[in-house]
């Protein structure tokens, strides 16, 4: 499916958003409004998000939900279906931008899939909250609103989230803290921009680049590559390694310290697994910055979760084992 600009009537703008509901603590309930921990998430459907914001009323607004999940239990199955979804939607014309809600434990993974996969000529925008529905300081209402101002923004495009005023860029966007509502950062690269009054200050381009396609995509989940994460650290061994090697995985990221190092018994274990065939790629556990000399390579600047998943999609995209 194309996930560029459809053509349009001479005079005419699209104007339609359409909310994609997929679960996720900003549709979570908890028992009291002052509990924001013990909450049980995706409760509510998107359409009751959207009927608690009365400024949305009269806007061109359409709302489908296209899974109802905790984002920590995200699966191949559930992005398939939202990917295809995402296009379906931004192939027609009158639809503008297109806002998902998410949960944020893995809102940085979603974000990456869909503008690697779609590379979307017109907005996706991801939004989430830290706090339930239910909350007396519920912070998903605010981020739907801003979410929204963005997917209207003349000349949006590519995939993006909104959190607290802040909007995010899929290639950089990392989860840094576990409870405020502000959690997510962008690192080096800064901001793509904020939200403020309804209205987006921006600071940088647009995400961009070649889409691989909704193709890339097609394998049954069950026939996905199967790619590990390794963590190097004191004392590390490398049995793990050999273990993953010998169930068959297809693929290990591992999380370096520091500038790409990797201590030496699991550099052996790794270094023996590539012998085998198994693809590995190296990343650094620091939670900004990117590798940089020797050991730079096709994840020096991703998260570990992020060249997992890129590694996944490099071999579905080239057919190669897994």
């Amino acid at each position: 499916m194309p996930s560029g600009l459809p053509s349009t009537s001479p005079g005419t703008l699209p104007s339609t958003i359409v909310i994609l509901g997929t679960g996720g603590t900003i549709a979570g309930a908890a028992a009291s409004t002052s509990d924001n921990v013990g909450y049980t998430a995706a409760q509510r459907p998107v359409v009751d998000l959207l009927a608690a914001l009365p400024q949305l009323a009269g806007q061109a607004i359409e709302a489908e939900q296209v899974a109802q999940l905790d984002s920590k239990d995200m699966d191949a199955a559930t992005w398939q279906r939202l990917a295809r979804a995402v296009a379906r939607q931004l192939a027609r014309p009158e639809v503008a931008g297109v806002v998902v809600t998410h949960g944020t434990d893995t809102l940085e993974e979603t974000a990456w899939l869909l503008q690697r996969v779609l590379a979307p000529a017109r907005p996706v925008v991801l939004v989430a909250a830290m706090r339930p529905a239910t909350s007396i300081a519920a912070d998903g209402p605010q981020n739907l609103l801003d979410a929204v101002a963005v997917a209207r923004t003349p000349g949006a495009r590519g995939v993006v989230a909104v959190l607290a005023g802040r909007v995010h860029a899929a290639a950089e966007l990392r989860k840094v803290h576990p409870y405020r509502t502000d959690a997510f950062d962008s690192g080096d690269a800064g901001l793509l921009g904020v939200v403020e009054e309804g209205v987006l200050r921006r600071f940088r381009d647009w995400p961009a680049g070649e889409p691989l396609g909704l193709g890339v995509l097609d394998r049954a989940p069950a026939d996905w590559p199967w790619v590990e994460i390794v963590v190097s650290h004191a004392a590390a061994r490398g049995d793990a390694v050999r273990a993953l090697v010998a169930a068959g995985v297809h693929g290990l990221v591992v999380a370096a310290t520091g500038n790409g190092t990797v201590h030496r018994e699991l550099d052996a274990a790794l270094r023996a697994a590539e012998h085998s065939g198994v693809t590995v790629w190296r990343c650094t556990r620091c939670a900004q910055g990117a590798l940089v000399g020797p050991n730079r390579g096709p994840a020096a600047s991703m998260s570990p979760w992020q060249a997992r998943l890129e590694l996944t999609l490099s071999r579905l995209a080239s057919r190669g084992g897994g």
